[in-house]
């Protein structure tokens, strides 16, 4: 068993310390013989929806949350081997603290590799209710296999179906009316569609193939030139890992993840939620195959990390892709005025912006690991040019944007562990000369208190394409910001959560005529009695700028706007029986000295689980005064699914969902769900309208574990 050890993990164990671990379990069995059946406990499915609601209890609408999930789900779907993970690993859960990764590296250092997860609660600073959060997430590989012996032992391998459609016909459906000017409707039927097929072995290789169809969008069209192959959109990777010094090998669709994210973030933004510590952090997570059917914001091509030796890592790639975009008609040389992001091509407008221009990215990465684990300094170049030139739409808000074919940005990161002190930055700069740059600190001060502060400042001439660095606004540009959290936890029932985030914006912005500044400031209570109850609540109130509407004057003058939200959450759960939770959700939204637009809900969740079935519920009632005031609510949905809708007007909002395992193999999901208003006549508009009071919801999806 030693041999094994050091073959797999290069670990000095002695044999005292192995001795001492087969006590401590011995110890554990004899503790926990009730639970204690395997090495390690059942992985159970988590519900990814609830652990994002956990972190961010009111979403925001400038966060994209669908590339947040996949990012999660990613780590779920391939849990750290704890016995590899690195310190940026483990803090890209959001579970841990720096304490409690810096007590689980110097175990594994003092002791070797961990024998089982149960071993978990031996590690100084570990608690039962951290461990549980953890399991999901995290694994113990009793040796490393080789890639022929990984390929018969998967650890997932499934193939999943989904599809589902609105019940109401919405306009873009319906026949041409001759006495409307409106004559564009959709292309394909209002059915949605989706395949997913994944074969992997954590830490070995992975395959997989995402294909997608939109409501309103054709099922098939072939266009190779435009990478267009059949369905609307189909993703495909594969990839292998930890081949001796090749640490990680990509062929197909990737995405890439460096320091604090301002050249390549892969995607992930965070924001600002209840942990208000952890999140302002970004692990440098390297390469990941990238599986989500947002059809934006992410590599094509071939990638590799190569570990020159123990500390020093080079990651490379070439992309080569097309990308959706608006084409200036009143220019001769098909100029770009705007790349577009949204996935949708139902119309005949919408498709001939599919996959318009080709975009080419060269990348590397250079990593240097601080021999004591405690650092890292990294270097990152990202080289992108277009097949068309980029001009933006001639406003005075656009005049310091993008213009152009090619865009090199460089940057430097590194972060440092010092005792209870985690420092962390980076600095980049754009082809043109703007900058940016984010420095960070997260403490740990005694048991009860953690403290972060974040600086940030982007120019307003800072360019980076695939940069998602902490900021107020979607994108770091034109941005200053100083960001402080505190957590205070006197025991393990309690927890007061706050942060206070002041920015400003040095030139103009979209809807806002003036450079200008605002802040946001948010608290957060947690009651946890005891491991299946727990209640919080939180107030939420940002000061913004933005532009008076409905102003007189030719150009519209900037006025402070001022967006509230509070809440009561209260939880109760059965482990693998049923949970019930309910909700009270209000808020406002108006300009200072003028009337404030106000809506609320409330809300009842219910899961109850039986040996093979599972089914979940809501029912919620909203009254707002109009659309400003919406309440944004996380819904339960199906694997691999994600909703977020937004409750406006005055209504119900419903669903039914049933999870069946038809046996060992397979698992069927049912979901309806159903928006009933009680002041409207229709619902949306253009070619999304509906014509009266509700719009329901059917999906299904089947998925088979080989």
């Amino acid at each position: 068993m030693l041999k094994i050890y050091k073959a797999a993990y290069g670990s000095n164990t002695l044999k005292g310390n192995l001795a001492l671990k087969y006590s401590l379990l011995v110890s554990l069995f004899f503790l926990f013989a009730g639970k204690l059946k395997a090495q390690n406990p059942p992985r159970q499915e988590i519900d990814i929806n609830q652990f994002i609601q956990t972190l961010f209890p009111v979403p925001s609408e400038d966060s994209n949350y669908e590339d947040l999930y996949e990012s999660l789900f990613q780590l779920y779907a391939n849990p750290l081997d704890l016995n590899t993970a690195s310190s940026d690993e483990l803090a890209a859960t959001f579970i841990l603290t720096n304490q409690q990764i810096q007590s689980l590296l110097a175990h594994r250092v003092k002791l070797g590799p961990f024998i089982s997860l149960y071993e978990l609660q031996s590690v100084p600073g570990f608690d039962l209710a951290t461990i549980y959060r953890l399991l999901p997430f995290v694994t113990v590989e009793p040796r490393q296999m080789s890639l022929k012996q990984s390929l018969k032992n998967p650890s997932q391998h499934f193939l999943m179906l989904r599809s589902g459609r609105l019940l109401e016909q919405q306009k873009g459906f319906s026949e041409i009316d001759t006495t409307s000017r409106s004559t564009s409707r959709y292309k394909g039927n209002p059915l949605y569609g989706y395949i997913r097929y994944r074969n992997a072995r954590t830490g070995v290789y992975s395959f997989g193939l995402t294909i997608e169809k939109d409501a309103g969008e054709k099922w098939w069209e072939w266009k190779p030139g435009r990478q267009i192959f059949g369905p609307d959109f189909s993703s495909f990777h594969a990839q292998i890992m930890n081949r001796r010094k090749l640490k990680n090998l990509i062929i197909g669709d990737f995405q890439m993840q460096a320091g604090q994210g301002m050249v390549m973030a892969a995607g992930f933004s965070l924001g600002k939620g209840s942990e208000v510590i952890r999140t302002t952090y970004r692990s440098t997570l390297g390469l990941r195959p990238y599986t989500s059917v947002l059809e934006a914001n992410f590599f094509r091509g071939i990638a590799a990390t190569y570990a020159i030796s123990k500390q020093v890592e080079v990651t490379s790639f070439y992309s080569r892709t097309r990308r959706d975009a608006s084409i200036d008609e009143n220019s001769d040389e098909n100029m770009v005025s705007s790349l577009l992001i949204s996935g949708y091509h139902r119309t005949p407008a919408e498709r001939e912006k599919h996959n318009t221009i080709s975009e080419q990215n060269i990348g590397l990465h250079g990593l240097y690991k601080i021999p004591s684990q405690k650092g890292q300094i990294g270097i990152t170049l990202l080289n992108t040019n277009y097949g068309s030139y980029l001009l933006k739409k001639d406003v005075p808000y656009n005049l310091f944007e993008f213009r152009g074919k090619h865009n090199l940005t460089t940057g430097i990161h590194g972060d440092y562990r010092w005792q209870n002190f985690h420092f962390f930055g980076e600095g980049a700069r754009s082809g043109n000369g703007g900058k940016g740059g984010i420095a960070g600190l997260i403490a740990g001060l005694g048991k009860t208190f953690d403290f972060t502060m974040l600086l940030r400042h982007y120019d307003k001439n800072f360019h980076t394409f695939y940069g998602n660095s902490v900021s107020e606004a979607t994108r770091p540009i034109n941005e200053s910001g100083t960001y402080w959290g505190l957590r205070y936890s006197p025991n393990r029932r309690w927890q007061f959560s706050t942060y206070y985030d002041r920015f400003n914006f040095p030139w103009l912005k979209y809807q806002i005529n003036a450079p200008s500044g605002g802040y946001d400031i948010y608290l957060h209570v947690l009651w946890k009695p005891n491991k299946r109850f727990n209640a919080y609540a939180l107030f939420h109130e940002k000061h913004k700028p933005h532009n008076l509407p409905e102003a007189n004057s030719a150009i519209s003058p900037v006025a402070e706007s001022v967006r509230r939200s509070a809440l009561i959450n209260i939880e109760y759960e059965v482990p693998l029986r049923f949970s019930v939770r309910t909700r009270l959700q209000g808020g406002d939204f108006g300009y200072k000295k003028n009337t404030s637009s106000r809506g609320f809900t409330i809300l009842q969740d219910i899961t109850w689980k039986f040996s093979r079935i599972e089914f979940s519920g809501r029912f919620a009632f909203f009254a707002t005064d109009d659309y400003d005031s919406r309440q944004y609510v996380y819904e339960k949905d199906m694997l691999y699914a994600f909703s977020l809708p937004a409750y406006y007007d005055r209504g119900t909002r419903h669903y039914l969902m049933a999870r069946y395992n038809l046996s060992k193999h397979m698992k069927v999901w049912l979901r309806w769900s159903q928006t009933r208003y009680s002041r409207l006549e229709t619902i949306s508009s253009a070619l999304n309208e509906i014509k009266g009071n509700k719009r329901s919801e059917l999906k299904m999806q089947v998925m088979y574990q080989f």
